[in-house]
């Protein structure tokens, strides 16, 4: 299946080159000595080559013709000093920007990395990994490689055409004239291969990205594409991005030597319409010879000069591209508001018509949450209920402010989290999700992640991994310094969600959310998690969402979310009791009105279509049994 790319950056530059490329002065000013002494370097290796022809007009007009062996060894010596000199003083430019634009390449990742850990998460939902990836290297490499070359030699070789120029017409305007005639149309024709280029570039760059994607998609899938033999597709999908790729850049190709082949050809033209101008000057006596040989070999040595214009134009484009790409994912708005903390009694968490709709819904959608109201006392255990869908999720999301809710507030203490930094806010607020995510790390390190800002100890640690019954540690290769891989795919469904379990109680936090972290268990190391669960719950603020009786059990009270809103809130046998829609999600048992629904004849009652779940009966004994306990 081939990937999309939600990349919602635009796919043609509103502004010029230079104006995108201006944008990189921050990062360029602290070695912008270093680049300005290189093109001076630059400039005078230039010159080098630039004296030769006066040289050699020398050796014509003088040795050469008298005849003087000693002066045509002086000036071999002297040609053959210019060519070393002009070569070492390219190779001390090379050296001078090394380290230095190694060093801005690497300041830049750093920032981007930086900025894109503080962006909210619509943001990585709207933008493909690969996208990212790609800004981070392919477009950093490039805008390094055009501070090292083109961004030098666009001045570089203006100042040696200017200087050529100048030498060329102090020897013969006239010839002057003939070689300069080509300026204009050259000027017109990279006007129009610029425009064209960088469409062509921007595109180009954007399908690199889209590939990456497709890769990546591909490697942390690999377990579900050879599971349901889905190879070919995705060797497809492959196979369709490399040829749009490969279609965009054999398009930039054309353009390049369309624009290369009017570029040399135009100077050639004028060099040999300066040549029959200056053999037919010389045959008149009205130009010595020597300085036709000075003019042709200055000439030629513009030749480079002028023809990599192209090039010097195709790599500032791409240049240009790739800045803007690096600056839209630096421009998004950061999540980190500048809010100052409230200090307030204790008030647990407070959510007040808290409404949230996905910034990509359909514009006639409804918003997903239409209005939250719910208190979690301070201490208390509140466990989140609802059918697939309803929001239970991205509820839990919002209070560590991974989503920011659209309408409503959400306080914690008396303190609006909308108010208060998001670094404060993560602080405060641990999180265990229902699909865990472990990184390329070891054990320990993954656990830790979960502690404040003063880190972990091994106690900790140990307790944590303790709470979430994490035994299985101990039989790792190398306990808890084991690496488990990328994604933590060495271990098992259940391991993985207990160590990030054990990750969200390792700070011992102030309020706790668990979006159903037993899911993955089986019922005997449930039962442990959830005894050690329930010690570590007496400590804390906790919002549980729950899916089955078991993790009901673990809360002093339930709210039931349907519609977008909390419809009922009481404990587990209240609810049993007056709730027919919370019954019904206990039980496991399927709607009527579901046209899937598929009643067992085998089955002696309509709501036992479930083996492992509660049948009404069983529910309806449950709860008259809870009231009679608290009764007594």
């Amino acid at each position: 299946m081939p990937a999309t790319s939600p990349d919602p950056a635009p796919a043609v530059r509103s502004r010029s080159s230079f104006r995108s490329l201006l944008r990189l002065w921050p990062y360029v000013r602290p070695v912008r000595a270093r680049i300005a002494l290189s093109a001076v370097v630059a400039v005078a290796a230039s010159c080098m080559a630039l004296l030769i022809p006066l040289v050699l007009k020398w050796m014509v007009d003088g040795p050469i013709s008298d005849h003087d062996r000693g002066g045509v060894w002086l000036g071999g010596a002297m040609v053959l000093v210019l060519g070393l000199l002009e070569a070492g003083l390219f190779g001390l430019r090379r050296w001078m920007v090394a380290r230095p634009l190694a060093g801005v390449e690497a300041s830049m990742r750093a920032d981007l990395y930086r900025h894109l850990q503080r962006l909210p998460v619509e943001f990585h939902d709207r933008w493909a990994s690969g996208q990212l990836l790609s800004r981070a290297t392919m477009d950093l490499q490039i805008l390094r490689m055009f501070l090292a070359f083109p961004l030098v030699f666009l001045v570089v070789n203006s100042a040696t055409v200017l200087i050529g120029f100048a030498i060329l017409f102090a020897q013969s305007w006239l010839l002057g004239l003939v070689l300069l005639a080509p300026a204009v149309p050259l000027m017109v024709l990279c006007s129009y291969f610029e425009a064209h280029y960088a469409v062509a570039a921007r595109t180009a760059q954007d399908q690199a990205g889209d590939l990456a994607t497709v890769v990546e998609e591909s490697v942390l899938g690999i377990r579900i594409i050879k599971a349901f033999g889905r190879h070919r597709s995705q060797a497809r999908a492959y196979r369709d991005q490399t040829r749009g790729l490969w279609g965009t850049e054999m398009r930039k190709a054309r353009l390049l030597s369309d624009i290369w082949a009017v570029i040399m050809t135009l100077p050639e033209i004028a060099i040999g319409a300066a040549l029959v101008l200056g053999v037919l000057q010389v045959s008149d006596d009205r130009l010595s010879a020597g300085t036709l040989v000075a003019f042709l070999s200055t000439a030629l040595a513009l030749r480079w000069p002028v023809e990599s214009i192209g090039f010097l134009l195709a790599m500032s484009n791409e240049s240009a591209t790739a800045a803007d790409r690096y600056f839209e994912a630096m421009d998004a708005t950061e999540a980190d508001a500048s809010g100052v903390e409230r200090d307030g009694a204790a008030d647990g968490v407070r959510l007040e018509g808290v409404r949230f709709r996905y910034p990509d819904a359909p514009q006639d959608s409804a918003d997903l949450l239409t209005g939250v109201d719910l208190h979690i006392r301070p201490g208390e255990t509140m466990a989140l209920v609802g059918a697939t869908g309803c929001g239970k999720t991205t509820l839990t999301a919002l209070l560590p402010r991974l989503h920011e809710a659209t309408g409503g507030r959400i306080t914690l203490d008396g303190a609006d989290i909308a108010d208060l930094p998001v670094r404060r806010v993560r602080e405060l607020v641990a999180v265990a999700f229902e699909e865990p995510t472990l990184f390329s790390a070891s054990v320990r390190e993954n656990v830790a992640m979960g502690a404040g800002p003063d880190g972990a100890g091994e106690e900790d640690i140990r307790r944590a991994l303790a709470v979430a019954q994490c035994d299985f540690v101990d039989r790792l290769p190398e306990g808890a310094d084991t690496q488990v891989g990328e994604q933590g795919l060495s271990l098992s469904g259940g391991q993985r969600q207990r160590l990030a379990l054990a990750r969200a109680v390792v700070g011992r936090p102030q309020f706790l959310v668990l979006d159903d972290p037993l899911s993955a268990l089986d019922v005997h190391t449930e039962a442990l998690v959830e005894a050690a669960l329930r010690e570590v719950l007496q400590d804390t603020t906790a919002l549980v969402v729950a899916h089955r009786p078991s993790t009901v059990l673990l809360a002093d009270r339930v709210a039931l979310l349907s519609g977008g809103r909390v419809t009922a809130v009481g404990t587990h046998a209240e609810l049993l009791r007056d709730s027919a829609e919370y019954r019904h999600l206990m039980s496991g048992a399927q709607d009527p009105a579901d046209p899937l629904r598929r009643p067992d004849p085998d089955a002696r009652n309509a709501d036992d279509l479930d083996g492992g779940a509660l049948n009404t009966d069983t529910l309806n004994d449950e709860a008259a049994s809870l009231e009679r306990s608290d009764a007594r």
